[in-house]
């Protein structure tokens, strides 16, 4: 029998960071279809409702985020990796055929539930895996393939508006093939070395009776562990109320309060997901390895409170719109998502990594969930621009956790980082957060 080719290296971060394509794409597939679906289906307000609030951009990815990450660190990375994606395409698959709003609904949950699942599991294994003067530049690819999905999805949107429906459905047949060829891709990695080693040591001080605990308890229990969480839900959290309610809401807004049509709404949002892959690319793989990773967050934060600015204080025409676009765009690639992908993989000792990240990727959803109901009702109660200054006020608060909070990581590897913030095994208590 042949034995399957070991997959490593940066072909392995590119079969990782592909499921991050097809993620980000259930996404946008989903937003920009809403209103097609609702009139094939006769979907009401509450239906609605359910279809964005169990998605993969809220609940159905925060419960899925929990669960991922506990079943990481138990069974390790590989695991994941085998049976994950054989989800997405069933939910997928489900979403594509959908006749009635119940097959709609559980598609969406399944999808939902699958892309939470793989979030931790990637961001991890891609870190762990990487050259520590790489680790920036491998986690960025991760966050590349995720502003890729949305371009090419609204692009194609824009595309197969014409054919209505059937247009969306092959849509969500594109990512249902992209995701079997990076299930396929994923069959030769190994099992992350780092989780490897671990495990032997927890069975190890296990025969010995040694074990330290590796639970949520543990998690909160140290100091350091809740600076880290305050730093990583701070800057996620609160950029996320933002950016994830974009993600769901902004072709929305571009229609309701803009004026523009279906197609010219999803063009905008291509074009803005075109400006995040280059500043991914060119600002956030290329940089944050080499320069002040401080300055670069902060770039990032300031562009997109002008951003939001622009789009909240000047009149909504082409011209603002456009400045919009380039400059939030060009914002997100250098923004939370990458740093928060990239310290929460540095932040975390080996044997609750994945945990930690879940439990954050929980909350964060769930908070975008809550948020994504709310503003609705802002907007048509109060205004859209009462919505934009909460809007600024959420990006205010995370660029000034994140600047002040900033780790000093770069270059260094995890078991360095780990050594540094933890001490020894038997002495993690007296650990100090490095700043």
């Amino acid at each position: 029998m042949k034995k399957q080719k070991v997959t490593t290296g940066w072909k392995a971060t590119v079969a990782i960071a592909m499921a991050n394509y097809i993620e980000a794409g259930a996404i946008i597939a989903a937003a920009s279809s809403l209103t097609l679906w609702q009139t094939y289906l006769g979907i009401d307000s509450v239906g609605v409702g359910l279809l964005s609030a169990l998605s993969a951009n809220a609940l159905g990815a925060a419960i899925g985020a929990l669960l991922g990450g506990y079943i990481t660190d138990k069974f390790g990375r590989k695991i994941v990796f085998n049976y994950d994606l054989l989800v997405y395409m069933f939910g997928i698959l489900l979403i594509m055929l959908s006749v009635s709003f119940p097959m709609l609904l559980i598609g969406t949950i399944i999808t939902g539930v699958a892309v939470g699942v793989a979030v931790p599991v990637s961001w991890t294994y891609i870190a762990e895996e990487a050259p520590s003067k790489q680790r920036a530049a491998r986690v960025g690819a991760a966050q590349l393939a995720w502003s890729i999905g949305p371009m090419i999805t609204f692009f194609l949107a824009v595309l197969a508006e014409p054919l209505g429906l059937f247009g969306s459905r092959l849509i969500f047949f594109h990512l249902l093939i992209v995701a079997f060829i990076t299930w396929y891709l994923r069959r030769g990695l190994p099992e992350s070395k780092i989780w490897s080693d671990d495990n032997e040591k927890k069975k190890q001080e296990s025969k010995d009776q040694k074990l330290l605990q590796s639970s949520l308890k543990d998690l909160f229990s140290l100091k350091v562990n809740r600076q880290a969480i305050f730093l990583l839900i701070g800057i996620y959290l609160f950029w996320n109320l933002t950016a994830g309610a974009m993600g769901y809401f902004m072709p929305y807004i571009y229609e309701n309060v803009g004026g523009l049509t279906n197609g010219q709404a999803n063009l905008l949002q291509a074009f803005l997901w075109m400006f995040t892959v280059l500043t991914t690319f060119f600002g956030f793989m290329k940089l944050a390895d080499k320069i002040s990773q401080r300055f670069l967050f902060g770039l990032g934060a300031t562009m997109g409170i002008v951003a939001w600015f622009i789009l909240t204080f000047l009149p909504m025409n082409w011209v603002s719109l456009v400045l919009f676009v380039v400059v939030w765009g060009s914002a997100a690639g250098i923004g939370a998502q990458a740093f928060y992908a990239l310290w929460t993989s540095e932040l975390f000792i080996t044997r609750y990594r994945a945990t930690a990240q879940g439990f954050m990727y929980f909350i964060v959803r769930s908070g975008i969930a809550l948020w994504s109901f709310v503003l609705p009702i802002i907007m048509d109660t109060l205004s859209f621009t009462v919505a934009g200054i909460v809007m600024i006020g959420f990006l205010i608060i995370h660029m000034i956790i994140g600047v002040a909070l900033t780790p000093k990581t770069r270059g260094k590897t995890l078991e360095q980082i780990e050594e540094e913030r933890y001490g020894n095994r038997s002495n993690r208590i007296s650990s100090v957060f490095n700043l």
